[in-house]
């Protein structure tokens, strides 16, 4: 099996070359860019699995770089960010990215959230049982492993997949927010609430025809989520 190329956009070079260090210790093919526009040129001209981004840059930050990428593609992006508080978490989650680590972090971490994401990325669509699973127009495609509703392909990120793959695989179950994360995101939950919810508004978003009055992904106050039968 071919490598895995992770492309890492910090304007930091030291960063740069110190995840660089620790991801090709770990067999992984790396590119790097300086800021959003290099990483995006980057991302065009090569086949990148897994993209590692800073959120300050210059030219082009973080949160755009991600929201154009977003457009086209749905690889795995694990933004970086010094700044710790929660709405900057949010931020990023909601225009697309699947994980956020915070500066100063342990290199090890982060690699092991390399590892998840590819992992997840690579994984979809292995459930043992049916290949293509349908509620009322929305259809989970194992093989091809896409979702589509009334025949046209939704374009989802990772993280989005595997949280609607999960409720459709248990349509009629309801799920609360730290199952879902811990299910999802394969760790302990911890202040899950607003990712979780960051994440269902723009899986709404994509397949909702009123996001406000959902058809499929409905809330069940004070317990959690669940798609119905």
């Amino acid at each position: 099996m071919a490598k895995f190329k992770v492309l890492v956009a910090d304007d930091d070079q030291d960063i740069r070359n110190g995840i660089e260090i620790y991801l090709k210790n770990e067999g992984y093919e790396v590119l790097k860019a300086a800021d959003g526009q290099e990483a995006l040129a980057l991302l065009e001209a090569n086949d990148v699995h897994l993209l590692i981004l800073d959120i300050m840059m210059p030219n082009m930050d973080g949160i755009t770089a991600t929201f154009k990428i977003r457009e086209v593609r749905n690889i795995p992006i694990i933004m970086l960010s010094a700044k710790a508080e929660d709405s900057d978490k949010i931020h990023g989650l909601s225009v697309g990215a699947d994980d956020y680590v915070t500066k100063p972090f342990h290199p090890m971490e982060l690699m092991a959230r390399v590892k998840s994401q590819l992992r997840r990325y690579v994984q979809l669509g292995t459930y043992d049982g049916q290949k293509k699973i349908e509620v009322d127009g929305l259809v989970l495609d194992e093989e091809a492993k896409e979702i589509t509703l009334d025949g046209d392909a939704v374009k989802l990120t990772p993280i989005e997949y595997k949280i609607t793959e999960l409720l459709m695989k248990n349509a009629g179950r309801v799920f609360s927010i730290n199952e879902i994360y811990e299910r999802v995101w394969n760790e302990e939950a911890y202040n899950a609430e607003n990712i979780v919810a960051v994440h269902i508004r723009k899986i709404r978003e994509k397949i909702e025809a009123d996001p406000k009055n959902p058809r499929y992904v409905k809330v069940v106050w004070g317990i959690g989520y669940k798609i119905e039968k």
